[in-house]
């Protein structure tokens, strides 16, 4: 069976793109196969992605990573990260030894890092549990921290050959204008209205092929705005197309109002130009990275750092704000240097790191951010 290998989740190119390949608009029928199964699979053979970087084996391994790192992010933004992480921590083995920090540290910049956690957590049941060979039954697979139904249908797919459907944001696209669903995929009934439609036309055989075709067209063709419905093989019988009205499937998700949070980051550095990191705590937000002291607004600084810290310090001029946005929160930074005063001691959860040497762990973007300008 010719297996393919993954993309997922947002388009990579411009709605106005012009270098897209023509689809096969009249694919043969494969036998076994309904037609649009067999459109699908064949506008992959001719138009679809072929050469990502995961694409070049069906290691689980590889899959499961790949898969993990393109849930929430763009396929051109994992590439690198993808490629550098592998090259670290190329089987199951290697990743389930490494320290979290670590880890963090390969994973700094691509955000959403609880997802980091959970590979390095499954990644040790497998190694403890499974003598380190993944397995290849859904049970097993959709168990694992992380890893929901669509992506332990596309490892099973992509992997080993097997008929499992799968629902990320491109293929719900996909199906909801060819089917005219409507309503946002997050209510219960919507989604598994859809579900029901995916197990409808996942194939038996060619199963690899038609899942990365499915995630192709959505990151290709039938984009968010502006979809290239003249260039899909499913145009044909698409509802979403005959209604001219694609923009209505599938709904809008309800506007949510993000909480704003102020933060003020202090930035102690020592005698040595060294400033004082400490681990953030296995919950809330950058679970278990690394930041500068987080004093609470209102609180004095200075005290606040001694009396937390045991540090005496001398805060300086306040820098330019940073606005950072999260999915449910907009936090407004504000970063404060500080001179250290007296000793530099040696707190748990806390390292002295110079600017511009490797970090060996994980940071939050506006901190990595920040250490830049520490060094410069």
């Amino acid at each position: 069976m010719p297996m393919s290998s993954i993309g997922q989740n947002k388009p990579t190119r411009s709605a106005g793109s012009s270098d897209l390949p023509k689809a096969n608009l009249n694919p043969p029928k494969i036998v076994g196969e309904d037609a649009f199964a067999s459109a699908v699979i064949n506008w992959y053979w001719s138009s679809g992605r072929q050469n990502l970087p995961w694409q070049d084996s069906d290691d689980p391994y590889r899959r499961w990573v790949s898969e993990i790192m393109l849930q929430q992010t763009q396929v051109a933004t994992v590439i690198p990260y993808f490629l550098r992480f592998i090259k670290q921590f190329p089987d199951i083995s290697t990743l389930a030894n490494s320290d979290i920090d670590q880890v963090f540290s390969y994973w700094t910049g691509l955000g959403y890092y609880t997802r980091a956690r959970n590979l390095h957590r499954t990644a040790r049941i497998v190694e403890g549990q499974h003598q380190g060979k993944f397995p290849d039954t859904y049970e097993e697979i959709v168990s694992f921290p992380g890893i929901g139904r669509s992506t332990a249908g596309a490892i099973l797919a992509f992997s080993f050959g097997k008929p499992y459907p799968i629902l990320d944001g491109n293929v719900r696209r996909v199906l909801a204008r060819y089917h005219a669903i409507g309503g946002w995929p997050g209510k219960t009934k919507v989604a598994d209205r859809l579900w029901g439609i995916a197990e409808t036309h996942t194939p038996v055989a060619n199963v690899g092929d038609y899942t990365q075709g499915m995630m192709d067209l959505g990151a290709k063709v039938c984009l968010r705005r502006q979809p290239h419905c003249l260039k899909c093989p499913l145009s044909t019988n698409c509802k979403g197309f005959e209604q001219e009205y694609f923009a209505k499937f599938p709904g809008s998700r309800p506007k949510q109002k993000r909480s704003k949070r102020i933060i003020i980051m202090i930035m102690v550095r020592d005698h040595f130009g060294r400033v004082l990191l400490h681990q953030r705590p296995a919950f809330g937000i950058w679970a278990g990275l690394w930041s500068f002291p987080e004093c609470p607004d209102g609180a004095s600084p200075e005290a606040w750092i001694h009396e937390n810290f045991g540090l005496r310090v001398q805060c300086g001029e306040s820098w330019e704000v940073i606005h950072h946005g999260l999915s449910h929160l907009k936090l407004e930074i504000r970063p404060l240097p500080a001179k250290l005063c007296g000793t530099a001691l040696i707190m748990k959860s806390c390292v002295w790191y110079k600017p511009g040497t490797p970090a060996g762990r994980g940071l939050a973007a506006p901190v990595r951010r920040l250490l830049q300008q520490l060094q410069d």
